[in-house]
């Protein structure tokens, strides 16, 4: 888990998590990053990643946005000073990567999103901007100088015909300076805006996800109240909670934001485990082409790092959901169910080999190396 410092973990939870933003310096110490600019690079010329570059400053105001995937003739085009490559979702297909979402699992682990890693030249934004989700941006390499601002984050507040959601507006109320192995925190609704002071800067940005209200009543086929921006939030965090337990207090939420007495029973656990259209479609794919895998006794295997996996408790009763959807779970033991959810991992033998076939058949697992 990262290193607080001069806080504690149950502090960051009641007293910053979704309220104020917090610089943690060496959050994880001599950190390195997993990736190295030409690997980010290279990433962004394979279809199987969202890239994007983004060139501009707020001196010029000159921003512009291109999509991948790029080629290798591209970035020898590209300016020396001022542009940011993005790669969306790296986590899905890097294991170094994706083991470092375990740095975070004090949030439970079905509000996590991706993991965003941008490199960024001397100079190089993406403009000031805020988001309404929770993202800890790790430095990896080089500096970084960020800027937070809580003043005017609306989205009457944005450049005018522009590709990009850059603030027109952007008050500083504080300047920051990230090195290697620092993270910042930012939460929902507060502006910051980061420039590199480096010829070479690598950012990682592990996202938290956001639900809208109009979102959930979409998905519930109500109709969407117009009227209603807001956005879900968490309830206080308890530390001894399952990593991808669902508690009662977030469903309430849900019902405090939709202003309802009900949901459907597993609609929260359906909602929240939902993949993204891009991740759905890489998914139908893999498991429209790839072999089915053999299961094997003694050999332990990992749900892909593309799936999203919860579990509930109602009525006493344990309700699963992976992908969206329930899983069927009257044949199965809760425990043996429960350490599957919080491990992402099943090691088999005699007692869970059957899960494990069920599991193969209808998700993905890949054996653990």
């Amino acid at each position: 888990m990262i290193h607080f410092s001069q806080i504690s973990k149950e502090e960051f939870l009641a007293e910053y998590w979704q309220k104020k933003p917090l610089l943690i310096k060496q959050a994880i110490p001599n950190f390195i990053s997993p990736l190295s600019p030409d690997e980010l690079a290279g990433l962004s010329c394979e279809e199987d990643f969202e890239s994007r570059v983004v060139k501009g400053s707020t001196k010029k105001n000159n921003w512009s946005l291109e999509n991948g995937p790029f080629n290798d003739d591209y970035f020898e085009s590209l300016p020396k000073n001022e542009w940011s490559l993005l790669i969306q979702g790296v986590d899905k297909h890097i294991l170094e990567v994706y083991k470092m979402i375990e740095e975070f699992d004090f949030i439970p682990r079905w509000r996590f999103d991706d993991v965003m890693i941008s490199f960024a030249a001397k100079g190089g934004s993406v403009g000031p901007h805020y988001d309404h989700y929770d993202v800890f941006l790790l430095q990896g390499l080089g500096r970084r100088q960020w800027q937070i601002s809580s003043l005017n984050c609306h989205p009457n507040n944005y450049i005018k015909h522009s590709e990009l959601r850059i603030m027109e507006s952007f008050q500083i109320e504080d300047t920051l300076v990230t090195e290697p192995g620092d993270i910042l925190y930012i939460p929902p609704g507060i502006a910051h805006h980061g420039t590199s002071l480096d010829k070479e800067c690598i950012t990682l940005s592990f996202g938290y996800r956001s639900y809208s209200a109009n979102e959930m009543m979409e998905t519930l086929d109500l109709k969407p109240d117009k009227q209603n921006n807001d956005y879900y939030n968490d309830p206080k965090w308890l530390t001894e909670m399952g990593k991808s337990e669902i508690p009662n207090e977030s469903v309430a939420q849900a019902l405090k934001l939709l202003n309802v007495d009900h949901l459907p029973t597993d609609f929260f656990g359906c909602f929240v485990t939902r993949l993204d259209l891009f991740d759905q479609q890489k998914f139908d794919e893999m498991m429209a082409f790839e072999e089915p895998i053999e299961i094997e006794k003694s050999t332990s295997y990992l749900l892909s790092p593309i799936c999203r996996v919860a579990y509930q408790m109602i009525d006493s009763e344990l309700h699963v959901f992976i992908n969206g959807e329930s899983f069927d779970t009257q044949f199965f033991d809760n425990e043996l169910l429960i350490n599957f959810c919080n491990s992402r991992m099943i090691e088999i033998n005699d007692q869970n080999f059957l899960l494990a076939k069920k599991l193969s058949s209808l998700y993905l697992i890949e054996k653990n190396v």
